[in-house]
């Protein structure tokens, strides 16, 4: 398959994303409904955690079985065993830190010497300006880039199957990943924006996303798939892909425990059972497509 139609299927994959993000806009929703929302994203989450940790284990699996019948080696197992360690950790303690350094900056005013003008010299109280960037986000705005960031990463290795089959001849299995991803992309961009609905500022004004911040979250998550279809095409590399599924497990997990963290406080168990379900049941149903259709 050419490369312009194996982008074709790579773009096909990754815009479905789009479909979840208008969820980001809900105005005033329940807040039982709001609990409802996150939790569905956990369950989604979980079930991609499940994925990508399946598929990165797969190549450590193989290099075991080949060193116990006797023709593989120590070295292969060492290699990809350090990719996995090594990914899994960036991933998650990468985007700890990160948060950690955001949410310093968010709580610290700026320096005086940064203002316009020295407070004493005019005679007045210093006002604090409000910090620019990403620090001056709301908590469930930077989640949200969180989320789309690992969504991203996992979307960039499916990408990477996509362009590997497309570039083999494989069309029919090109084909079938196509469907499933595109299945399974359609569910992320609810998980992406699940944390804006309903989002208030102190005085319990709405904050509603705009249309071109939801746009740019679908482009974070979904255009790696993109990319990866276009990458794949060219060459075929197990290691690239245990390294990016790893990062995005690593902060796929971040993410569910920040997650979790807003569940308890609603105190709502049965109806973080419920969304957690949901959101398995959506991740696992896509899943079961393309399995059940051999691919």
């Amino acid at each position: 398959m050419g490369l312009g139609h194996t982008l074709a299927l790579g773009f096909i994959a990754g815009v479905t994303i789009l479909i979840g993000l208008p969820i980001g806009r809900l105005r005033r929703p329940a807040p039982s409904l709001r609990m409802f929302l996150n939790a569905t994203a956990v369950g989604v989450l979980l079930f991609l955690v499940w994925d990508v940790l399946s598929h990165a284990w797969e190549p450590i699996d193989a290099a075991l079985a080949t060193l116990h019948e006797g023709s593989g080696s120590l070295g292969e197992v060492l290699g990809y065993g350090a990719l996995f360690i090594g990914g899994l950790s960036a991933g998650l303690l990468s985007l700890v830190s990160y948060e950690a350094r955001i949410g310093r900056l968010a709580a610290t005013p700026l320096d005086q010497a940064e203002a316009p003008d020295p407070p004493a010299a005019l005679g007045v109280a210093q006002k604090i300006r409000p910090r620019p960037g990403i620090a001056s986000w709301s908590p469930a705005r930077r989640l949200a880039l969180l989320i789309a960031v690992g969504i991203g990463l996992h979307n960039f290795a499916e990408g990477l199957a996509i362009g590997q089959s497309a570039g083999r001849g494989e069309i029919a299995l090109a084909t079938l990943l196509v469907i499933g991803f595109a299945l399974h992309n359609a569910t992320e961009g609810f998980g992406i924006t699940a944390p804006l609905a309903g989002d208030m500022s102190a005085d319990g004004t709405p904050r509603r996303p705009s249309w071109p911040f939801l746009l740019f979250l679908g482009l974070i998550g979904g255009g790696p798939t993109f990319v990866g279809t276009a990458v794949g095409h060219g060459f075929t590399s197990e290691p690239i892909s245990v390294v990016f599924l790893t990062l995005a497990a690593g902060s796929i997990l971040y993410v569910v425990s920040q997650l979790l963290g807003v569940a308890a406080k609603g105190k709502h168990t049965d109806m973080l059972a419920y969304g957690m379900l949901l959101g398995l049941v959506a991740g696992f149903v896509t899943d079961a497509i393309v399995t059940a259709a051999g691919a």
